[in-house]
C-alpha cells in the first residue's frame, strides 16, 4: 500500500496540470465548509452576547387592544389588580416588575440630548445584570418616595458630559411632556448591550407615578420567572392566560425565545451554506472520476504487463483507489490550511472574533477521503476488468 502511495505521488508529478485541477476542487471545497462554519459560529457567537445570559428569565408583556364582538377596541389597562391576579393564578412566577417609557430631553449646562427614559421599579437594572460602572443603583427609597434621581447609560452620559465618570453627584434637567424636572444623576452604567438599554435615561417609577402620571398603568409587564429554563413555556402560558383574563392576545414574548430564534436562524443558515459547499466537494470528487478514468485509458499497457506478470484484479483496484484517495488526503489537507487562513484574515478585516471548527476541520476533511474513495471506484474497477492482451496490444 505504500509503495503505491509513492507510486501515486510521483505520477502527480508527471501530470502537474491534471493533478492541479484535481486538488483544486476538493481544496476550494472543504476550504469553504470551513470558513463558512466558523462564521456561522461566530454569527451564534455574537448574537448570544449581544442578548446576554442575563434577562433569560424574564418574560416582557406589551399594551395591546381587544375586541368583543362589534364593540370598539379599548386598550387592556396593566394596573395593579392585574399585578396581582397574575401572580395569584399563574405559577413559577418570581416576580412581576412594571416599567413606563417616555421620551425625554435632558439638559446639562449648554448641553442637551435626546433620550429614551424608563421609570422603573427598584431592582430592574439589577435583574438584567446591568453592571454600573459609576455611583449606585436605585434604593428603596428612591423608588418609595419618588425621589429625582436618575441613571445614565454610558453614551448617553459621555453625551452630556465631557468625561462619563463626572456625571455621578451632578444635576441635570429633564423636559417630559413639556414639564421640566431638576433630576440628580446617582450612576452610570458599563458600556454594554445586554438588555439593549443603550441611549436610555432610568428614573424611579415612584417618582413618575407620583409627579408625571399618578396611579400610572405599565406600558410594559415584565415577568420573572423562576428560572430560564421555564421562560419559553412561560410564553405560552401567559398567552394562554391573559387571553383568558383580558379577552385578547396581547404581545408575549421573551429574551430566551428571541435567542433560540436566532441562534435557529444562523445554524440552519450555516448548515444551507455548508451544505451548498459539500456540493463543490462531489463536483471535485466528479472530476476526480473523470481524471481517473483518463488515467486509467492512458496507462492500459501499464496495466497489461502488472496483470502478466500476475497482480490479482484486487491489487489493480487498490493502486487506483489509493491514487484517487491521494488526492482528497492531500487537497483535504491543503483545503484545512486554506480555510483557517481565510478565516484569520476575515477575522481580521471585518474585526469580528471567528473560532475555526475542529469538527468542521475532521468532518470535511473525513468527508473529502470519502470523496476521492467513492468517484474513484468505478475507474479502479473498469482498470481490474481490462484483458491483460487486449491491454498490451493497444
Amino acid at each position: 500500500m505504500l509503495e503505491d502511495f509513492i507510486y501515486a505521488l510521483q505520477g502527480f508529478k508527471r501530470n502537474r496540470t491534471r493533478t492541479f485541477l484535481s486538488l483544486l476542487g476538493v481544496i476550494i471545497g472543504v476550504a469553504a465548509v470551513i470558513v463558512i462554519t466558523s462564521m456561522g459560529n461566530s454569527s451564534t457567537k455574537q448574537v448570544q452576547d449581544t442578548f446576554g445570559t442575563s434577562g433569560l428569565d424574564v418574560v416582557s408583556i406589551s399594551q395591546g387592544f381587544m375586541r368583543r364582538g362589534g364593540q370598539n377596541s379599548v386598550t387592556v389597562v396593566f394596573d395593579e389588580k392585574f399585578r396581582e391576579d397574575m401572580f395569584d393564578n399563574v405559577s413559577d412566577i418570581k416576580k412581576i416588575w412594571y416599567k413606563n417609557s417616555l421620551s425625554t430631553t435632558l439638559t446639562f449646562k449648554d448641553v442637551s440630548a435626546t433620550a429614551n427614559c424608563s421609570a422603573v421599579e427598584y431592582g430592574y437594572l439589577e435583574m438584567y445584570n446591568i453592571e454600573i460602572e459609576e455611583g449606585r443603583y436605585f434604593s428603596v427609597t428612591d423608588n418609595e418616595e419618588g425621589l429625582q434621581r436618575i441613571i445614565l447609560t454610558h453614551d448617553l452620559a459621555e453625551n452630556l458630559f465631557e468625561d462619563a465618570k463626572e456625571a455621578v453627584g451632578k444635576n441635570i434637567m429633564l423636559v417630559a411632556d413639556n414639564v421640566t424636572f431638576g433630576f440628580q444623576v446617582i450612576g452610570v452604567l458599563k458600556d454594554q448591550t445586554v438588555g439593549m438599554e443603550t441611549g436610555t435615561a432610568f428614573i424611579p417609577r415612584g417618582f413618575y407615578a407620583k409627579k408625571i402620571a399618578p396611579n400610572p398603568a405599565a406600558s410594559t409587564v415584565l415577568v420573572q420567572v423562576t428560572s430560564a429554563e421555564k421562560s419559553t413555556e412561560m410564553v405560552s402560558t401567559l398567552t394562554t392566560y391573559c387571553t383568558m383574563a383580558t379577552g385578547t392576545t396581547l404581545r408575549i414574548n421573551s429574551m430566551q425565545t428571541m435567542l433560540e430564534q436566532m441562534s435557529s436562524i444562523t445554524n440552519t443558515m450555516s448548515v444551507l451554506l455548508a451544505a451548498v459547499a459539500a456540493i463543490s466537494l462531489l463536483v471535485g470528487g466528479i472530476g476526480i472520476m473523470n481524471i481517473m478514468i483518463v488515467t486509467v485509458t492512458e496507462r492500459r499497457q501499464e496495466i497489461g504487463i502488472r496483470k502478466a506478470l500476475g497482480a490479482n484484479p484486487k491489487d489493480i483496484i487498490q493502486q487506483f483507489l489509493i491514487e484517487s484517495a491521494s488526492i482528497t488526503i492531500i487537497g483535504g489537507f491543503i483545503g484545512i490550511l486554506s480555510g483557517t487562513l481565510i478565516s484569520v484574515v476575515v477575522e481580521v478585516v471585518r474585526h469580528m472574533s471567528i473560532t475555526v471548527s475542529i469538527p468542521a476541520c475532521i468532518i470535511s476533511f473525513v468527508f473529502s477521503v470519502f470523496v476521492g474513495i467513492f468517484f474513484g471506484l468505478n475507474p479502479a474497477i473498469r482498470a481490474s476488468k481490462l484483458d491483460p492482451v487486449e491491454a498490451l496490444a493497444s
